[in-house]
């Protein structure tokens, strides 16, 4: 392209949010197409953009030039340029100041912070106002001297000639070199509109009331060479190239250091990796290490120190150290994770003894990327972990990931609607035209339903609208946990700036960037369960003879496969959803590795892939097991015959097709990536050709190329679901064997999980608990377990509107002595009148008042006591109150605290129900399969997941248990509301039952909510 005599040095993109109307991988392209030198991206403020630019330029060679633009405090304007790396470092540092000296999403720099600015590398290109001041232009040249252009931009607007004169005169005055450069926020023309709708969201002002606010015309797109050489003089083109040239710094220059404290004096990172490797070694295998283990874990240190990642091992291993020091639950999980190096060094507790795994999936030579682990903490302690990383590496060393916040259709309809200055009521109308049916996409026939017309200007003006902006960044957010640490100062990789949360900082890169890359990032997550398991532990110490930790619960326990083989798995991690409580009877686990197979087949990969029904077929002995090869069968031994896991995926390439373990880890990020850009063509000849020159049969190979489009949906580590199923089976272990204590764990760790409180409650209930209810006399913030029966007694926790410092000091009064009376309870424990209400409501006041009409009588005759009558009892009548009803008790029940132990609610309604013909859902586990039942229920969970080809899953709830629903798409589109807004759903269908699951294939539904009344109940929505 030495012929291009044009870079554009000065373009924002979507990330200058709200401003960009363009994607800086359209840009990239747009740009190529172009024939241009060079493209900068300069988002103002910001490199956000800049990492997708880049791995957009491997498909679309371009020069891509790294910058940013910035309008100080006073309004001067100008683009910096990174020629080189220290440049870039420089840069780096200007954005870190700015962001860190605004609240989030602001920056703010004077030119006493450009002055102090580490900028001496860095290329400027002032943008002079319309007053063209000299004296700004002196003041840069003092920072810049011979780095410094004026640049210049025609749009078209009018009075062109006379600034393009006016900037002619100011140059030949400071004797600087004029530069073209166009501002660019589009890739094309067409994006117009948008970018007129992203200034009326940005600015708050509907459209036709921004006037000359707006850009007057189109121009600020990606022009043509041929259109900029008549609108700017040659040597102004050529001076874009010759700056162009001198910028040769990539992102592909930045090396990651590590950081080096966590080595003790006198010893190197292999040396003491190797040292703390082999000390857990032999605390693992007191009795001597076995020489198959040894020898991987030599294999596995080999590789860690040839490419250098010891730091990162020891990281992970200081981080899991402190938590356990302090009594926090963690586990590691991850292809790295689940290692005999990390094994060793505790960081995961998945024994190598016990699988397979392919460590090389990260480290591979061909790939200098970081492994993959991530960590869980329990999510109620993961706060501590983060302090203790901020404190340990300070903050300028350390800092969350970024999570980029896109526009999702209801958002984007919100935003849009009020740019075309739409009421709000409409506009929160059209977003409930939009749900999961229909992908969240505005649905004509659903438009026309609602008494919308799709076709009118309007409309098609809002769905074009809408279209384009979905996916666009609306803002920078923090990553679920993933941190960057450096050895020296973070902010000379990427910039720093603060977060919402305070006392957070993030890098404006992603994960995704992060991988790009190969910049190290220590996922610090939070797990629900974590928390859960350790007061289930905490409890069942308390009533034990000796105190229970997690290496105690015995391995292997048949009573806990039957539960589960049973899909009784309420609460158990990983395996409570619907799909795979009807999965677990099919696949009836009975050890460690069919959980850990349970775990991944219910996922898209194993479904789209068509491997589930062989594998169950082949576990029933319904099927015969074959292998083409010794080798396939090496790979596939362990799930009898059928690729499970992305590893085996991978695998098979290696051992079938001929795959280096860095190739076959290229395949495995191919396969995300099929269906949305076809990036797997490029393997599937290669996967034919090595398949067929080492004797497999075509059809083998098509086979096994059919698998991995399955994947490319969603393919299940195997190294992931090795360190859940410990999880899986802990938790099931205790829903077993301590059914009190785990509920209360549950319960305590809320929210997490796939149930809600009732749901966990009435679960424990039928598995033999006793449940006692809230009492402000008796109960704890959590729930507990009481007494030799081993009673579950809610918490105050549940109380809806009772904050934790008010039921604090409820308790701790009530410790000193018991409550006398209401009176005696709101004065020792100073609780306000709504704190006593909704305790009322609650119906937690029972012992000190009587029933909730009672509490709430004498709540509101609660009065601040004076001095001289603090402890004055006067008697006075009781009123003559009634006592709720058993119905009005149940609604108040959830109204208050989400549950109710009195009857389920449904079982009030059930004569109602009868004879409407509806019968209890635990009757229709006697009905044949192949007939028409007719059942009623509260609707608990609507699930549609991305493999059910468009059919939604619903499950029912009664007095009896519990059902679940298909529904084929043709009958979500005839009743869509019903099947989306109902709280009480009737329900006619055809019994579906095998292999102990049952369904009911649903025909026609109706929507009884009504006959609830007031009653509070929300379903899980989607999830």
């Amino acid at each position: 392209m030495s012929h291009a005599r044009f870079a554009e040095l000065h373009c924002v993109s979507s990330f200058t949010f709200l401003r960009g109307a363009s994607h800086p991988e359209e840009l990239v392209a747009r740009a190529a197409q172009l024939g241009y030198r060079a493209l900068a991206l300069t988002d103002e403020c910001s490199v956000a953009g800049v990492v997708r630019a880049h791995r957009a330029t491997r498909d679309h060679p371009l020069h891509l030039i790294i910058g940013s633009e910035f309008t100080l405090a006073d309004g001067l304007k100008l683009v910096l340029l990174c020629p080189d790396r220290a440049a870039y470092a420089g840069l780096c540092g200007l954005i870190t100041r700015a962001r860190q000296q605004a609240g989030k999403g602001d920056y703010r720099l004077d030119r006493t912070d450009l002055a102090n600015a580490a900028l001496a590398e860095c290329l400027c290109i002032w943008l002079p106002g319309e007053s063209c001041p000299a004296s700004d232009g002196r003041f840069l040249q003092t920072l810049f001297a011979q780095r410094l252009w004026i640049g210049a931009s025609r749009f078209m607007e009018g009075r062109d000639r006379e600034r393009l004169c006016a900037l002619r005169h100011l140059g030949e005055t400071l004797g600087l070199p004029i530069v073209a450069c166009n501002d660019v926020h589009m890739h094309r023309r067409s994006r117009k509109p948008l970018q007129d709708v992203l200034t009326a969201i940005r600015l708050k002002i509907p459209l036709q009331m921004l006037g000359t606010r707006l850009q007057p015309n189109a121009e600020r797109h990606l022009r043509s060479e041929q259109r900029l050489a008549t609108l700017y003089p040659a040597a102004w083109l050529e001076e874009s190239v010759r700056i162009a040239e001198r910028c040769r710094f990539s992102l592909d220059e930045l090396q990651y250091e590590y950081p080096a404290e966590l080595v003790p004096a006198g010893q190197t990172p292999t040396s003491w990796l190797r040292e703390l490797t082999e000390s857990g070694a032999h605390q693992r295998w007191p009795a001597g290490v076995p020489a198959k283990i040894q020898a991987l874990v030599d294999q596995e240190l080999a590789l860690i120190a040839e490419m250098r990642y010891e730091p990162f091992f020891l990281t992970v291993q200081d981080l899991v150290r402190h938590a356990r020091s302090l009594g926090i639950l963690c586990q590691g999980r991850g292809s790295a994770a689940n290692s005999a190096v990390c094994y060793c060094l505790g960081i995961t507790e998945v024994d190598p003894n016990r699988m397979d795994l392919l460590f090389g999936r990260f480290i591979s030579r061909e790939r200098n990327e970081p492994p993959d682990i991530d960590v869980d903490f329990e999510h109620e302690r993961r706060e501590e972990i983060i302090q203790y990383i901020y404190a340990k590496y300070g903050r300028h060393r350390a800092a969350l990931a970024a999570s980029v916040i896109t526009y999702q259709t209801r958002s984007a309809i919100r935003d849009v609607g009020k740019a075309l200055g739409m009421d709000l009521p409409e506009v929160e109308r059209l977003t409930r035209t939009v749900d999961r049916l229909d992908g969240y996409r505005l649905n004509p026939a659903q438009l026309r339903a609602n008494g919308y017309d799709p076709g009118g200007r309007v409309l098609r003006q809002l769905s074009a609208l809408v279209n384009t902006l979905v996916g666009f960044p609306r803002h920078l957010s923090q990553h679920v946990g993933g941190f960057v640490i450096a050895a020296e100062q973070l902010s000379r990789l990427v910039p720093v700036e603060n977060a919402a949360m305070a006392g957070r900082t993030v890098i404006q890169w992603d994960k995704d960037d992060l991988e790009s890359l190969g910049l190290l990032k220590v996922d610090v997550l939070a797990l629900g369960m974590l928390t859960a398991i350790r007061k289930t532990l905490a409890y069942v110490s308390a009533y034990s003879p000796r105190p229970i930790a997690l290496v105690d619960v015995p391995a292997e326990d048949p009573a806990v496969y039957d539960m589960l083989s049973a899909g009784d798995s309420v609460g158990v991690f990983q395996v409570e959803s619907r799909a795979q409580m009807s999965m677990l009877p099919r696949l009836k686990p009975r050890n460690y590795y069919d959980l850990v197979v349970q775990i991944a087949i219910v996922r898209p990969g194993p479904i789209q892939g068509q491997m589930v029904h062989p594998y169950l077929a082949r576990r029933a002995g319904r099927e015969p097991v074959s292998y083409p090869s010794a080798a396939v069968r090496k790979v596939l031994d362990r799930t009898l015959g059928v690729p499970i896991f992305q590893e085996q995926v991978m695998q098979l390439a290696m051992v079938a097709a001929g795959f280096s373990a860095g190739e076959a880890d290229q395949l495995r990020r191919a396969m995300g990536a099929w269906h949305a850009k076809g990036r797997l063509e490029q393997f599937e000849q290669r996967l034919l050709n090595g398949m067929t020159l080492r004797g497999y049969r075509e059809t083998f190979a098509r086979q096994i190329i059919q698998q991995i489009r399955g994947f490319g949906e969603y393919g299940f580590p195997e190294s992931h679901s090795a360190s859940f199923a410990l999880l899986a089976y802990v938790s099931a272990w205790l829903k077993r064997h301590h059914p009190a204590a785990f509920c209360a764990g549950l319960l305590n760790a809320q929210p997490m999980g796939f149930y809600a409180p009732a749901q966990l409650v009435r679960d424990a209930r039928q598995h033999g608990v006793t449940i006692r209810p809230i009492d402000a006399d008796i109960s704890q913030w959590d729930a507990t377990v009481e007494g030799p029966e081993r009673a579950l007694r809610l918490g105050l926790r549940l109380v809806k509107g009772l904050p934790r410092e008010a039921a604090d000091r409820l308790i701790h009064a009530r410790r000193v002595r018991p409550y006398r009376d209401l009176n005696d309870l709101a004065r020792r424990a100073r609780l306000s009148r709504r704190d006593l209400e909704s305790l009322a409501a609650a119906d937690a006041l029972r012992g000190l008042t009587g029933h909730r009409h009672e509490a709430y009588w004498q709540t509101n005759g609660i009065e601040a006591a004076t001095p001289l009558f603090e402890d004055l009892r006067i008697a006075e009548a009781e009123p003559l109150l009634r006592t709720p009803s058993e119905g009005e008790s149940i609604v108040a029940d959830h109204a208050a605290s989400g549950l109710s132990l009195r009857r389920h609610p449904i079982a009030l309604l059930r004569a109602r129900l009868e004879r409407a013909g509806a019968c209890p859902l635990a009757e229709a586990w006697d009905v044949p399969a192949g007939n028409t039942l007719r059942v009623a229920g509260l609707v608990i969970c609507r699930q549609q997941p991305g493999t059910a080809k468009g059919v939604t899953f619903v499950t029912l709830e009664d007095e009896t248990g519990q059902l679940n629903l298909i529904v084929w798409r043709q009958l979500a589109e005839r009743q869509r509301s019903t099947l989306l807004r109902s709280t009480l759903l009737l329900a006619t269908g055809t019994v579906q039952q095998q292999d102990g699951v049952l369904h009911l294939v649903a025909s026609h539904l109706q929507d009884f909510s009504a006959w609830l009344g007031g009653l509070t109940h929300r379903a899980r929505e989607f999830h």
